[in-house]
């Protein structure tokens, strides 16, 4: 995780910045009194400044008795220095660039589309002129019209379904939430791609599972972690987030074979799957038996509405009705209404939004090779991301300097639960193609000036 996250993009000295940023991770408990610190240096060469930025830091930090500083004993974290009780930041900087918000920053690293389509004001616009009678707007399965619509738009797609096997969620993040509540208890194995979602992660944590990592792409390996019986499998088949991918229908349908008779839970995740720049996606991996399947509208359409859903059977619909309705009694009564417009028109929505995201996957490959040839990336097929392996150095570090360059991504190592991948960023296009092409131009600018260093072990402490 990226304890640091963005130190550095405030005002002032950078050494003011960074030692700002220690102290917030002291006072709020994420770092323990007696916790060590990187070596002088070793943090240096991850963050891409001079020793003498950390230096300044530590000195500071010291003086104010936030930390211990002793010759042969490295740094620590001092052992009053802790204020309980303070509420921690999310660890993952997936989420912390939607709790931190940045002016006069490009933001590459949550994906989901920034613009509010005018179908949304025309669909409010029409929920809000049906009259409400007799029903106090609470429903924890959902708004049965919009129920009935998914079920609908699944079985169109060839995965009969009615509609009391769908549960309607506040955005998919919540249904993965739900999922990892009702699936999975402490210590439980849960088995994830690598790399995979970042959300995903975060949800599955919360119910502290753990992990059984496995490579993208590798149906046999993914077989033989099922076969020790896990508490769950989550994959993302269609427009794998993040490295693009597609699973073939074989393998969807040897996974689906492998639950049946497993008795596994097997968690399809399809929020990209309508974003094929080419064919229609291959069917859901339930279509071939038993998986259960979260979809959203906030790709296609926006993901202000909060929109998700979660298709499976009905018991396991009512399992998870009963948790939902213990978090919130229902999700927004008035923007499911509009969702069930919304819904209806998701063809047209869908085919104007995947042809705004081709043109600008098109710049942004174009000036990734023209600006930075070294890079390596696979062209998408769809989906909204683009993953890009540096040729040297680590992501981490790079990413703070990038930041100082006007450029927020997201490194790889946050989408990996096996720790690899510190290579590797996730790079969006869901700029506009003149946006895209400014901030590769700043990455190009922060990379002429990367000096990559080697990081020691410690730096997993407050870097990674």
């Amino acid at each position: 995780m990226t304890r640091l996250g963005r130190w550095s993009a405030g005002r002032g000295p950078l050494y003011l910045l960074l030692a700002g940023r220690i102290r917030r991770l002291i006072d709020d408990g994420e770092l323990q009194p007696g916790t060590p610190l990187p070596p002088d240096r070793t943090l240096a060469a991850a963050l891409a400044v001079g020793r003498t930025t950390v230096v300044s830091a530590y000195d500071l930090l010291a003086q104010e008795g936030k930390i211990v500083r002793r010759q042969g004993s490295g740094t620590k974290v001092a052992p009053a220095a802790l204020r309980p009780e303070r509420p921690a930041d999310s660890a993952n900087p997936l989420f912390m660039h939607l709790l931190e918000p940045l002016d006069k920053i490009v933001q590459l690293t949550c994906a989901a589309p920034n613009v509010m389509p005018a179908a949304v004001t025309e669909a409010y616009a029409k929920a809000l002129s049906v009259e409400v009678t007799d029903d106090i707007g609470y429903h924890p399965l959902g708004y049965y019209e919009l129920r009935a619509a998914l079920a609908d738009r699944f079985t169109a797609r060839g995965l009969p379904t009615k509609p009391g096997q769908i549960l309607v969620t506040t955005g998919a993040q919540q249904a993965l939430a739900l999922l990892a509540r009702l699936f999975v208890a402490p210590g439980d194995r849960v088995v994830v791609e690598t790399p995979t979602y970042p959300g995903a992660l975060e949800a599955f944590r919360e119910s502290t599972a753990d992990f059984v990592p496995v490579p993208v792409g590798d149906a046999d390996g993914l077989v033989r972690a099922m076969r020790a019986r896990p508490a769950a499998v989550y994959v993302i088949p269609t427009h794998h987030n993040p490295t693009g991918s597609v699973m073939s229908t074989l393998t969807r349908q040897r996974l689906a074979a492998e639950a049946a008779e497993l008795g596994v839970r097997l968690i399809e995740d399809e929020v990209l799957a309508d974003l094929s720049f080419t064919d229609e996606a291959p069917l859901p991996v339930a279509a071939h038996g038993p998986a259960v399947t979260i979809g959203s509208l906030s790709k296609v359409v926006w993901g202000g509405l909060r929109i998700g859903w979660v298709r499976a059977s009905e018991s396991v619909i009512m399992q998870l009705a009963r948790l939902k309705a213990v978090h919130d009694l229902g999700s927004n009564y008035i923007g499911q209404v509009a969702a069930v417009s919304l819904v209806s028109s998701l063809d047209a929505l869908r085919a104007d939004r995947v042809s705004a995201l081709y043109a600008q996957h098109a710049q942004l490959c174009a000036s990734l090779r023209e600006h930075l040839p070294s890079w390596e990336f696979t062209p998408a097929a769809g989906g909204q991301s683009l993953w890009v392996r540096l040729p040297h150095g680590d992501a981490v570090s790079f990413a703070q300097l990038a930041l100082r360059h006007g450029v927020a991504v997201l490194p790889g190592g946050s989408l990996d639960a096996s720790g690899a991948s510190k290579e590797f960023l996730r790079i969006p296009f869901l700029e506009p193609a003149d946006v895209l092409a400014g901030a590769v131009v700043s990455l190009a600018s922060a990379w002429r000036e990367y000096n990559p260093g080697v990081p020691g072990d410690s730096l997993t402490t407050l870097v990674v």
